[in-house]
This record gives structure tokens, sequence and C-alpha cells, in this order.
């Protein structure tokens, strides 16, 4: 991707700043930030460690709710999206073997007075790659978007209107160089080193859990339909990929799912049809299985005078219910919200007063899914049976009460909480 090269030339001599923002981290939530920016005036600098080659050999796939969709729609991005991905118009949740199923469609979500409710779909299917490749075609002509990759950024220096960073871009003459920024974003993962280095604390924890990810080609069709199905040793969810394929996240204790992993591939293809309930028929395994272990984490604060955090640099949660990478968008379309009509009023977009609105935008609706996600895992994943019986009469509940059902629908689907103004331009 050939993006506008960063030049070591001082663009606004007076003000000594080779760029407005700095972005390190250079995935799906960095470019998304980029892009809800590229029309600002603001000079962007997006900066990513490892070839974007390493970033999709995993081949990851991502549950994209509705109100993604929709910032993705207000970016100017989505119509290069959706032709690659697939919709889900029916989402299948059941405890084991338990009769008790709860179905959503998309006549559930029913009203809200925030956005209009769509009738044709609950959320959509992309994978890694496509994401990646629509963000990064959608900034290839962008004047105030330059892209360092691979650039690693080695120290970090803040100063009372400005940040200098010094990085390293191997592929170059002069592969160390130093960039002053007036706002610095770090994008770069749940082991940020932006993160670490500023000296932000995090709380939260590793659970005893790991996910098995794999892609199957089902002998049935999979009719658009999102599956999660929770066992006592952790949520299965088996998303619909195009092609009549799907993309399988089982949850298991450690060394359950390490064994699972290194099973021959009939073996394990017999334990996955056994979960999934013969509800896909015989299933193939497509590429291979990928073990990471999941946690949940949410930084002490968003934001310093000159730094703000998104994405996995400032929260990550269990992947059930497909939350994480929504919540990344969510934070850059908010970021870029804030700073925008912080630049239309001609206020610091460092400042720590600024980047606050920011923080108190998003900290407190990220924490709500921390904690949703967090009760399901623990709710789900347990035999004991007070436990059993509390977490069949909810499912009951939410399939047979209309209005918990609604909400709960719209709470997953993005439509709760305060949408960023790039939703309401659709």
């Amino acid at each position: 991707m050939a993006l506008q090269q960063l030049t070591q030339t001082v663009p606004t001599p007076q003000l000594d700043y080779d760029c407005d923002i700095a972005i390190v981290g250079g995935g799906i939530v960095g470019l998304t930030l980029a892009c809800a920016l590229k029309d600002s005036g603001l000079r962007i600098a997006l900066m990513e460690a490892k070839p974007q080659s390493v970033a999709a050999a995993k081949g990851q796939a991502y549950n994209v709710s509705l109100l993604s969709e929709r910032i993705f729609q207000g970016i100017g991005v989505w119509d290069k999206i959706l032709p690659q991905v697939i919709p889900y118009r029916h989402i299948r949740l059941s405890d084991a073997d338990h009769s008790g199923i709860v179905q959503f469609y998309p006549t559930d979500l029913g009203m809200t007075g925030k956005m209009p409710v769509p009738q044709n779909a609950l959320g959509y299917v992309a994978e890694h790659q496509v994401l990646l490749d629509s963000l990064q075609e959608l900034l290839q002509d962008c004047p105030n978007v330059s892209w360092l990759c691979p650039a690693e950024v080695v120290k970090v220096e803040y100063q009372a209107d400005g940040v200098e960073l010094e990085i390293i871009q191997s592929k170059i003459q002069n592969p160390k160089s130093k960039i002053r920024t007036r706002l610095l974003v770090g994008a770069d993962g749940a082991k940020s080193g932006i993160r670490e280095s500023a000296g932000i604390p995090t709380r939260g924890w590793q659970y005893w859990q790991s996910c098995v990810v794999a892609t199957i080609k089902p002998e049935k069709s999979h009719n658009n339909t999102a599956f999660e199905r929770f066992w006592p040793s952790g949520p299965m969810g088996v998303l619909p990929l195009p092609d009549n394929r799907c993309r399988v996240v089982w949850t298991a204790p450690h060394e359950e799912a390490q064994a699972l992993s290194e099973l021959d591939e009939k073996e394990f293809i017999e334990k996955l049809e056994h979960r999934t309930g013969g509800l896909l028929g015989r299933l193939e395994l497509e590429g291979s299985r990928f073990v990471f272990n999941v946690q949940l984490m949410q930084s002490d604060r968003y934001t310093l005078p000159r730094l703000a955090l998104i994405g996995d640099a400032a929260h990550c949660c269990h992947p059930v219910g497909g939350q994480g990478i929504n919540m990344g968008i969510r934070d850059a379309a908010a970021l870029a919200e804030v700073l925008q009509s912080a630049h239309q009023l001609g206020e610091d977009i460092g400042n720590i007063q600024v980047l606050k609105r920011y923080e108190r935008w998003r900290k407190q609706e990220n924490l709500a899914i921390l904690g949703f996600t967090d009760f399901l895992d623990r709710m789900f994943s347990n035999n004991w049976l007070p436990v059993v019986v509390i977490r069949r009469l909810g499912l009951w509940m939410l399939q047979n009460i209309p209005p918990l059902k609604t909400y709960a629908l719209q709470f997953m689907t993005g439509l709760r909480g305060r949408p960023p103004q790039l939703a309401s331009r659709c």
C-alpha cells in the first residue's frame, strides 16, 4: 500500500511540529482513527511496527456490530467492505444441551430514538484482511496522512507543548529519526509499549481459559446464523463467513485448549461436531488452529497530557459476544469527534481538558461491556446447580420478555450508549 511517506521537513515551521497526531499502531483501530480524521485538516502520522502480512497471518475474523457498520458508513469505507463480508440475521444462544434456546432476529431490535433500526441484519462477520485493506485503500490518496511501516517507536519524550518520538525504520537508508507531534495516540494493542512507557497502570486479570480458533466448512448451510453455545468449560462461538464457511472460537481451560489444538484433525472435528450438536452437519477443517489466552483489562486512565489510548491499549475483554474490536472502533470514532471539534474551536488537541472529554465518554461505556462479558463467562462457565438454575431462568426470561430481549439485543449490537456523530451520517 503506497501511502504517502512522512518527510523530515517541517510543514509549519512556526509551530515546529512534524504532525498534529502520531498514531502508534496501524491495525484496524488505528486505521479507523486515521480515516475518521482524514478530512479534519489535522496532519497525521500512522506508525506500525510489524509488516501488515504478519498481522494478517492468522486469518482473524471479527463480529462487526451495527454501530461499527454505521461508523464505517460515516467514514465512507463501508461500500468497500460490504461486498466482502457476510451479514448474520439470526443469533442462537443455548446452554450446553439444555432445550431452552434464545433466538434473536432483526425484528427484536425494536425502536430506538437515537438511530434508525435496520430490519435485515443483526451484525456482520468480516475477516481481518478485508477490514485492513479497505481502510488502507481509503487513506491511499489522503495527503494529510503519512504511513510508516515498519516503524518502531524506541523513545518517547513528553513536553509541555508536544511529544518527541524517536523511531527506527529498518527499510530506509537512515533508519533512526525523530518526529515531533502535538498529540500521541496509543493504538498498539494489549501489550502497549506506549501505555507502559507513560506509566499508566491497568486493572484486571488473566482468565483461566484460552481460546482455540479455527475455520470450518460445514455440510449444511449456516443460514447467516451466529451461534453462541455455553458449556461449563467455556463458551463456544460460531460465526458465519462467506462461501458457507464458519469461524469457531472455542473457549476452554488452558490445558484443555492446548490439547484441542494438538489433536489430529479427525479427533478435533469429532469433538467439534458434538459441541455444535449436529446443527451444521459434518464439518471440515480449513487451515490451521490457533490458541490465544484471554484477559480482562481496564487502564486506570485513557489519557494524560498529550496522550490518548484507544482499543486494546486501553482495555481488553473476554471474546464472548464478540465485543472487543467494536469497543476499539467506537473509541476511535469518539476520539476523532472530540479532536475535530476541539480543532475547529481553536483548542489545543493535546490539552488534558480536551482529552478528558474522550475519556469520560468511553471509559464508563467500556466498563459496562467489560462487566457484561465477564458476567457471561463466569455465569455460564459453571456447573454449580444454583447457578445453573438461575442462568436457565435468565435465558427463559430473555426469550419470553420482549422489553428485556430488545434491551439486551440493542446493548450487544451497540445501539445503546452515546453514538458518535459519524454513525449518524448514514
